[in-house]
């Protein structure tokens, strides 16, 4: 497999279906158990040999530097470019153009949360000679890519060319971009890539694709999105590193104090220095890092948000 060593993680993104979750933290630091989600993201690409990265930023900027203090993970250094304007996808990786080392970049959607093989991906991208590859699935929704496995070539994309090819396959927004593809982006130029990948296609550019349906993939596109990861990934033995030393999936961080005689059952998730009183309950209850949980509450299915204070009985409740 050819090295690849840089790579583009898009966290510019409103999260608007996950609202009111994301009125005050960016969608991909939102935690998952004791850890943020696009923590994942780069523990997958560091194990790929990817030591340099770039994240764009927009929502609340400032709470990428609380969690990146020194602006790197795991000793990578990480290199952020605010957007006061979003740019979309095309406009985030020509914005970052002028920083990017030779060879290609690998982008990779900040809200998702995969342990794919990566390996075929790059392996495709350079054997075919690929302007871009994009890193597809058979098993997964929505399905909007006709894509030839003979030939290795994206055919269409949401038949915007009218080929009324089958589409047969999710792009999991994980796809690898040669430098010449780069050159073509507009600087300053708010516009997502698709536009770009159809242009290309009906010029008969080399886009191509790999199907990869080991491993599992997640849209962190909405609550229940959200929910389900905290129902399923600790079943999985999901690869992932430890946060501060500690099993990121724990139910209760180690610095959380919660009263002996209070309950925390089901897939209840409580983070770091959160306080939970005399008699509280919590069932299937997501507690995100600094909140306080008064005594005698009753909280079922819910999620509370960072440094928040609750106190009496809620079901089903973002608060």
């Amino acid at each position: 497999m050819a090295a690849i060593t840089q790579a583009f993680v898009l966290g510019a993104g409103l999260g608007t279906r996950l609202r009111p979750l994301t009125d005050d933290l960016p969608k991909p630091l939102v935690p998952i158990f004791q850890k943020r989600l696009i923590t994942f993201a780069l523990d997958h690409l560091i194990d790929l040999g990817i030591g340099r990265f770039y994240i764009n930023t927009h929502h609340l900027p400032e709470r990428f530097g609380e969690i990146f203090p020194e602006a790197t993970y795991r000793g990578n250094r990480i290199r952020f470019f605010h957007e006061p304007e979003l740019l979309e996808t095309a406009g985030g990786i020509a914005n970052v153009a002028p920083s990017l080392g030779n060879g290609p970049l690998l982008v990779y959607n900040g809200d998702i949360l995969t342990d794919l093989p990566l390996a075929s991906l790059v392996d495709s991208h350079f054997c075919g000679g690929n302007l871009v590859t994009l890193a597809l699935r058979s098993n997964a929704e929505p399905k909007h890519v006709a894509f030839d496995p003979g030939n290795g070539r994206i055919v269409d994309i949401g038949n915007q060319l009218g080929t009324d090819a089958a589409q047969e396959f999710l792009f999991t927004g994980i796809y690898l971009v040669d430098p010449r593809f780069v050159d073509l982006l507009d600087r300053g130029v708010k516009r997502s890539v698709i536009p770009h990948f159809i242009e290309l296609i009906r010029r008969r550019e080399r886009i191509g694709g790999v199907v990869i349906d080991k491993g599992h993939w997640w849209d962190v596109r909405d609550r229940a999105a959200y929910i389900a990861l905290h129902q399923n990934l600790p079943s999985l033995k999901f690869p992932s590193y430890p946060v501060d030393d500690v099993n990121w999936t724990a139910p209760i961080h180690q610095t959380a104090v919660v009263d002996p005689t209070a309950t925390v059952i089901g897939w209840s998730a409580v983070g770091r220095d959160c306080r939970v009183g005399p008699d509280a309950a919590l069932e299937n209850t997501i507690v995100w890092p600094g909140s306080q949980i008064a005594s005698s509450s009753r909280l079922f299915g819910c999620i509370v948000r960072t440094h928040k204070s609750v106190s009496g009985i809620y079901r089903d409740t973002d608060i």
